[in-house]
């Protein structure tokens, strides 16, 4: 018996048939093709599934896309654009991780990357403890946390920077 799911993907209306039991992260990945949310313990461990369900940070592994029903998502596809950056340009967050080499093999950066602007959206003025501790929910195998840290800390202050644009410009 599938059920109509109807929800915002990335700024765009979604309605899908699905099965009453499909997890968000399954439906992102197989109807939707957004692969860059990974699927990487099913347990909500390690955070490579992370995704912004109308702006706070989820994982998708253990949220069913029916508890979805009106909602918005976004996905690691769906972050620049999220905020006012249709150009093509990387978010804040996401240069950030580059440029301070937050990533290695790259399997668990999509979801620190949506963690992580999460974290700095809900707490500006972040600290190298702040970060520790939030994104504890989060894994990286490659052990790369210690760029990971300065990444998210730059990306930070990018998003501040990026916030304080426009009003500098009016």
């Amino acid at each position: 018996m599938s059920i109509s799911l109807s929800l915002t993907v990335n700024g765009k209306p979604v309605t899908a048939q699905i099965e009453p039991h499909t997890l968000l992260v399954q439906f992102l990945r197989e109807q939707m093709r957004l692969t860059g949310t990974h699927v990487g313990c099913d347990t909500a461990q390690c955070g490579a599934c992370t995704v912004h369900l109308n702006g706070r940070a989820v994982k998708s592994c253990n949220t069913l896309a029916v508890q979805c029903e009106g909602m918005t998502v976004t996905t690691i596809e769906g972050l620049a654009a999220e905020h006012g950056n249709g150009n093509g340009a990387m978010h804040p967050m996401q240069a950030a991780f580059r440029e301070c080499h937050g990533l290695q093999c790259g399997f668990c950066t999509p979801g620190m990357v949506m963690s992580a602007t999460a974290l700095a959206t809900d707490k500006p003025g972040l600290t190298e403890a702040d970060v520790r501790a939030n994104l504890d929910g989060n894994l990286c195998r490659c052990t790369g946390y210690h760029n990971i840290v300065k990444a998210v800390l730059a990306g930070a202050e990018g998003m501040q920077a990026a916030a304080a644009q426009p009003a500098a410009a009016a």
